[in-house]
């Protein structure tokens, strides 16, 4: 998957700008808070339908702009494809070759990334949230069935959630087995993607970092929990699990139990990375993980995606940036940095320089 063209219109701080991408390292650069981000969160909003950055979509339209506009032109194995999304201040209209869908999750599939910056050191140091949320968005890029699975499951929970708040303990008992039932067969689809995704990322996680520490340290990587081999299994246990909780559950007023509160354990030579890793381990440990995410899309899609790396050579050492540049290979890469990396000087890059919010020569 290469991408061609990306327009802005009203997005961020964007005025009205086109950048032409080439295959291989494309590099914007310029001082912060220049811009350079804003792009690369626009290419990765066209394929997830979410930005890493805001939980409101209206924090993508430019100050005192009432609609942003986002256009990708890419190229992949099937052709061409364009993706575009209009955002207004409740509501947006998304766009694949020209016609609007009715669904999000229609967005996903038609062009795929992997984003990794700073910030992705949540998912080793916070909770169980940065880590599920890990899992939700990559699977869901490669299967729409993980994300409808996901979108009921969370819809039916809301509803369980809502019943337990209530103060008639005899309604909650006789409603929830009906909630239940539900839940749990979307539940066991979720926890069996889950569990077959992190089968696939664990050992190229663990390849990927023993790359960039020179096998210094190994990286181990799996989910916590044990819910049986197959979906039906899965949904039995979960069943009897709900059924056990359900004083607890109704004493806290939520669901206590279920997928949507597993985790992933990430450990680095025997020992939990999010108590023990120092900054740097962490940092290594985060972009291993995104590297086999690529991997993992070139297995499950047959091409590559486009890799994000947002300012991340600044919080690399000089060892750790040309292998992350030897590493990346032909993948088509945009890359975000204060100067135009020496690190990259050996290769051909596509440099765009960004001065607020505009391309410059």
């Amino acid at each position: 998957m290469v991408i061609k063209k990306l327009t802005l219109h009203n997005f961020r701080n964007y005025e009205d700008e086109t950048f032409c991408f080439r295959d291989g390292v494309n590099v914007l650069f310029g001082r912060n808070a220049q811009g350079k981000t804003n792009c690369a969160e626009a290419v990765f909003y066209l394929c997830t339908g979410s930005s890493l950055r805001i939980r409101h979509d209206r924090q993508l339209i430019r100050h005192g702009q009432e609609c942003a506009y986002i256009r990708a032109e890419a190229e992949g194995r099937y052709g061409g494809v364009s993706l575009e999304a209009e955002i207004y201040e409740n509501r947006r209209e998304l766009r694949v070759n020209g016609s609007k869908i009715r669904r999000s999750v229609d967005l996903l599939g038609n062009m795929y990334s992997v984003f990794f910056s700073p910030g992705e050191l949540r998912l080793i140091q916070d909770g169980p949230d940065e880590r599920r949320r890990f899992l939700n968005l990559s699977i869901s890029q490669t299967s729409r069935p993980y994300c409808t699975a996901l979108l009921r499951y969370n819809k039916i929970l809301d509803q369980r959630n809502n019943l337990l708040k209530n103060r008639d303990t005899s309604l909650i008992l006789e409603t929830l087995p009906v909630w239940d039932e539900q839940l749990v067969r979307y539940a066991a689809a979720i926890v069996r993607q889950r569990r077959e995704f992190v089968a696939l990322l664990s050992p190229l996680a663990k390849d990927a970092h023993a790359y960039l520490t020179d096998g210094a340290e190994t990286l181990e990587i799996g989910m916590e929990g044990d819910y049986g081999a197959d979906e039906e299994t899965v949904a039995q246990t979960l069943l009897r699990a709900l059924e056990g909780a359900y004083e607890r559950d109704i004493r806290l007023g939520y669901t206590s139990v279920g997928p949507h509160r597993d985790d992933v354990k990430i450990l680095i030579d025997g020992k939990d990375a999010k108590g023990f890793a120092s900054q740097g381990q962490t940092r290594t440990a985060a972009l291993s993980m995104k590297l086999a995410e690529v991997k993992i899309f070139e297995q499950l899609t047959g091409e590559a995606p486009v890799l994000i790396l947002d300012d991340v050579m600044s919080e690399l050492d000089l060892p750790r940036r040309k292998k992350l540049v030897g590493r990346i290979g032909d993948l088509q890469t945009i890359l975000t940095c204060t100067h135009a990396e020496r690190a990259l000087y050996g290769r051909e890059t596509n440099k765009i320089r960004i001065q607020g919010g505009r391309i410059v020569p």
